[in-house]
C-alpha cells in the first residue's frame, strides 16, 4: 500500500470539509471542492470490499464453513489476535456466536495494561475460549522499541504489530490451523498506519532501524519479512481474513454488549488498552509530530455513518487523556525503558524522520501491489 502524497499543499491550514482530517497530517490532500484523500480512499474501499445484506451474510457464512472444513478433524478453526480492545473482543464473541473453535492469542510486549489483562482473561473464560500468551523476551523488545523511538519516525508501534502478526502465523502453522483472524475493518480502521507512518511488516526497515539505535541482537523476537509472509501464505496456504467486514458493525452497539454481556470494561480511547500506545497517541504524537491520532479515528467514523463530523470536531477540543494520566504514563514509560529525564528530553527535541530516511521495502511492496492488480484485472476480465 503506497502512502498518499499531497497535491495541494500549501503553508495554510486546511481541514477537509467531510471528515476531521487535516494538514497536520503530511500524506493529506484536498479536492477542488475541500474533500481530502482520505474520504475518497475510504469510498473505494468501502465500495471494493463491504457488501448490502443479505450478500454479507451470505459471504460470511461462505467463509465460515470454509473455516470449519479446514478445521476439521483438528483442535482448532482458526487462530485469534486479542488486544482486549473492542474490534477484537467483539470479534471474539462473534466468532463463539458463529460456532468457530478459537484460540485466542495475547501478545505480551510488557506493555498491557492491568484492564487489558483482565479483559482478555474474562473474555476467554465467559467465551470458553483457550487462550495463549506469547510473551518476548523484554531486554530484547525494549532495546527495539527504543531504538524506534530514538529514530524518530512517528510510528514507533511497528514492533509491536510486527511481532503480534509474525507470532500469529507462526503459531497457526505450528498448529496447523490454516486461518488466522483479526479485527481489521473498514468502517472503524480504514485510515491505516500509512497515514501516520510506515507499514509494521517492513523486516528490512526493522533490522535497519535496530542495527543504527539498538544494542541487543534480535535472537527470540518473532520477525516475518516479506518473502517469509508469502512462504505462510503461498505454500502454508495460511489465509488471514477480516471478519468484521461482513458483519454489521456499529461501535458503540459493540461495546455495549461487551460490558453488558461479557463484564467487559472501556478503556476510554481507541487501543488505549497499551500503555505505549496510550502515551504515543496522547504525549509523543502530538508534542513531537504535532499530530492528533483521534483525527483519523473519528474521521473513520464519521465515513462510516456512525459519529457527525460536529460531535468529532467537539471532541476534538477535549484532552485525549486526562493530564495526571499522561504525567503517570509519562514517568513510566521513561522508568521502563531504562532512560533518564534528560535523555528522553533529548529524543523529543529531535527533529522528526520520515521512515523514507531508513533503508526500507517501498520498491518492493509498491511493485508487488501492481502485479496483484494487473492479476486481479485479467481474473476479472
Amino acid at each position: 500500500m503506497k502512502p498518499s502524497t499531497s497535491s495541494a499543499k500549501t503553508s495554510d491550514y486546511q481541514i477537509c470539509v467531510r471528515c476531521v482530517m487535516d494538514t497536520t497530517n503530511p500524506n493529506i490532500s484536498f479536492d477542488s471542492d475541500g474533500v481530502c484523500n482520505f474520504c475518497h480512499e475510504y469510498e473505494a474501499a468501502a465500495k471494493a470490499i463491504l457488501l448490502p445484506e443479505p450478500d454479507a451474510r451470505r459471504k460470511l457464512e461462505s467463509i465460515v464453513n470454509e473455516i470449519k472444513r479446514a478445521g476439521k478433524d483438528k483442535e482448532y478453526d482458526c487462530i485469534l489476535g486479542v488486544s482486549g480492545g473492542v474490534d477484537s473482543s467483539y470479534l471474539a464473541y462473534r466468532l463463539r456466536e458463529l460456532g468457530l473453535r478459537v484460540l485466542a492469542v495475547q501478545f505480551d510486549n510488557g506493555w498491557n495494561s492491568e484492564l487489558a489483562v483482565k479483559n482478555i482473561q474474562l473474555l476467554c473464560e465467559k467465551l470458553g475460549m483457550d487462550l495463549y500468551t506469547y510473551v518476548v523476551d523484554w531486554e530484547e523488545f525494549r532495546d527495539l522499541q527504543l531504538a524506534f523511538i530514538k529514530s524518530s519516525v512517528s510510528n514507533i508501534e511497528a514492533p509491536s504489530d510486527h511481532g503480534i502478526f509474525a507470532s500469529l502465523y507462526k503459531i497457526a502453522d505450528e498448529r496447523r490451523i490454516k486461518y488466522i483472524i483479526d479485527g481489521n475493518n473498514i468502517v472503524t480502521e480504514q485510515i491505516s498506519v500509512l497515514a501516520y507512518g510506515w507499514r509494521y511488516d517492513d523486516l528490512r526497515q526493522l533490522r535497519a532501524i535496530q542495527r543504527k539505535f539498538g544494542t541487543v541482537k534480535l535472537r527470540t523476537f518473532p520477525q516475518m519479512g516479506f518473502w517469509k509472509r508469502q512462504y505462510y501464505q503461498r505454500i502454508r496456504r495460511i489465509k488471514r481474513v477480516s471478519l468484521l467486514n461482513y458483519m454489521p458493525y456499529i461501535k458503540s452497539d459493540a461495546m455495549r454488549s461487551l460490558e453488558s454481556e461479557l463484564g467487559w470494561r472501556n478503556y476510554g480511547g481507541k487501543h488505549c488498552e497499551s500503555i505505549i500506545t496510550r502515551f504515543h497517541q496522547s504525549y509523543i504524537l502530538k508534542n513531537k509530530y504535532k499530530m492528533d491520532k483521534r483525527r483519523a479515528h473519528l474521521s473513520n467514523l464519521i465515513f462510516s455513518g456512525q459519529l457527525s463530523r460536529a460531535s468529532a470536531l467537539e471532541e476534538l477540543q477535549s484532552p485525549s487523556c486526562p493530564a495526571s494520566l499522561i504525567e503517570q504514563d509519562r514517568n513510566f514509560v521513561i522508568k521502563k525503558l531504562g532512560l533518564t529525564e534528560a535523555e528522553f528530553t533529548n529524543i523529543m527535541a529531535t527533529p522528526a524522520k520520515s521512515y523514507r530516511d531508513y533503508p526500507n521495502s517501498e520498491r518492493l511492496y509498491n511493485m508487488y501491489e501492481k502485479l496483484a492488480k494487473r492479476l486481479n484485472r485479467l481474473r476479472n476480465a
